[in-house]
């Protein structure tokens, strides 16, 4: 099949080799640092100590983040091992055409974000500004920062990683500074930012309280739980490695450390904010507690921030899903644009209290994809994949007229499920989700459409990084293994597309 007449083989969609993949552990730990600083959350901290204390609200973070810090880690390793990403691993569970239909909503829930993000941090920008220049205008800072953040990201995953390396340190600092600031504002109102509670529930409700600040944690991040493969297939991992902790050190470092311990840090700015001028909101936190050049330089973290994690939480999974969609003809950098086309077109500053309710909503909905995607990778084909037939309009993957009806399905009755328990979402989401598919794939779909890494579950034909392949997509492609550890030389052969 040729390239040029086959829309599942962009260029920018291709397996990463071993030898392209370039985020340490470090590095994807810093990532996580500056993705995390997000307006999100700071408002579950805002939120959370109007009816608990701060510390059942640094627990409920902890716990939250420890869970959705493993699911993306477990997700994490299709792209580690297979070099794939989100909607191309998408095409299994289902199809090559119905891979758009939750992918496209991930894309666009991640350009809202983006939208958010950029005024977020554009208010801080026009803070700084008026302070150094008297200059008023927020909307020229939005269209500013916005072209910076896009043309920063459309450079490649190595620029993305390297500003993270820049920005994590000076948000780490500039974070303690506004924390002190702040506190030092409460403490003056006698306030204890470790007990005061604006007002105070127990019992039964404030278990609920608890829950609604593990599940806000986890809600947002979902997001990420189900498409990090776009970014796991640039993290370094080594070869022949068969010892699944080993091999997904890299994800699991930035995913269980440096993820809760920044949005816990994160989420207790925001409450001390609210404890100290009843705003959760950063950039008027400080505006209130805080003046001259102080202000500045507090201003510049929450840019840093903003910047920080757009590149790599939403501009990099949706221009990766709309080059995927668009095809050869779309390449990655024109889907970055249309991602910030579309985080602006709906316009965030005018309609932002309606944005997060139906954001937070699609945060459920993808939980459901998270727990097909646990059922299809783990359950069902045992981390081994067929990646050629990924590409090959005619392969395993077609299905039924490209759609898996397992997968459509399944999303469906999870996403339904998950919304009628909002306040269990994600648990709801990714139970139903996973349990659904595995049936409906196990004892009927993959009964009428065989996959061959099922029937024939060898390690040598369908495992990536554990057996030393570099998977290698072309009109003729050339599958290549490295020697094993037992000393055998490495084989290749050619596939027809």
């Amino acid at each position: 099949m040729d390239k040029k007449t086959n829309h599942l083989m962009s260029p920018d969609l291709m397996p990463i080799p071993h030898n392209e993949k370039k985020i340490s552990t470090l590095g994807f730990s810093f990532m996580w640092v500056g993705m995390a600083v997000v307006l999100a959350a700071f408002a579950i901290g805002g939120a959370g100590v109007q009816e608990i204390s701060l510390i059942w609200v640094v627990l409920g973070t902890l716990v939250g983040t420890i869970l959705i810090g493993l699911a993306i880690s477990v997700t994490a390793d299709i792209g580690i091992e297979h070099g794939i990403s989100f909607p191309v691993y998408m095409r299994a569970p289902f199809g090559t055409i119905g891979t758009h239909f939750p992918s496209v909503v991930r894309g666009v829930a991640a350009s809202m974000w983006f939208g958010i993000n950029t005024f977020f941090g554009s208010t801080a920008i026009n803070g700084i500004l008026n302070i150094l220049f008297g200059f008023d205008n927020w909307f020229v800072c939005y269209i500013l920062f916005a072209l910076f953040q896009l043309f920063n990201t459309a450079l490649g995953i190595k620029a993305v990683e390297k500003f993270a390396d820049l920005a994590a340190p000076i948000i780490i600092l500039i974070g303690v500074w506004m924390y002190f600031t702040l506190a030092g504002t409460a403490s003056e109102q006698g306030k204890d930012i470790w007990t005061w509670v604006e007002s105070p529930v127990t019992g039964g409700a404030a278990f609920t309280a608890f829950v609604v600040v593990v599940v806000g944690n986890m809600g947002y991040w979902s997001t990420l739980a189900a498409d990090i493969s776009s970014i796991s297939r640039f993290i370094k991992a080594p070869k022949l490695e068969r010892n699944w902790v080993k091999r997904n050190k890299g994800a699991l470092v930035g995913s269980l450390v440096a993820l809760p311990l920044t949005q816990t840090f994160i989420v207790v700015l925001g409450a001390v904010s609210y404890i100290a001028v009843s705003n959760f909101d950063p950039v008027v936190a400080l505006q209130e507690s805080a003046s001259g050049l102080v202000l500045g330089i507090l201003l510049l973290m929450i840019v840093l921030a903003q910047w920080s994690t757009n590149v790599s939480a939403n501009i990099v999974p949706a221009a990766t899903i709309f080059s995927n969609v668009g095809g050869p003809k779309l390449p990655f950098w024109a889907g970055v644009f249309i991602a910030g086309l579309v985080g602006t077109v709906i316009q965030p500053w005018s309609i932002f209290n309606l944005l997060i309710p139906v954001l937070l909503i699609a945060a459920a909905i993808l939980s459901v994809i998270v727990g097909i995607i646990f059922a299809d990778y783990y359950l069902l084909r045992k981390r081994r994949m067929n990646v050629h037939d990924l590409y090959k309009q005619g392969g395993q993957f077609r299905y039924d007229g490209g759609v898996n009806w397992a997968g459509i399905i399944s999303w469906v009755i999870g996403s339904a499920f998950a919304y009628t328990f909002s306040t269990y979402s994600f648990f709801v989401g990714f139970g139903v989700g996973a349990l659904c598919y595995y049936l409906l794939a196990k004892h009927w779909y993959f009964k009428k459409h065989p996959q061959a890494e099922i029937d024939n579950p060898s390690d040598d034909e369908y495992l990536g990084i554990t057996v030393g392949r570099d998977w290698v997509i072309g009109e003729k492609f050339v599958e290549e293994k490295l020697g094993r550890k037992t000393g055998t030389e490495g084989s290749t052969r050619k596939i027809d597309a």
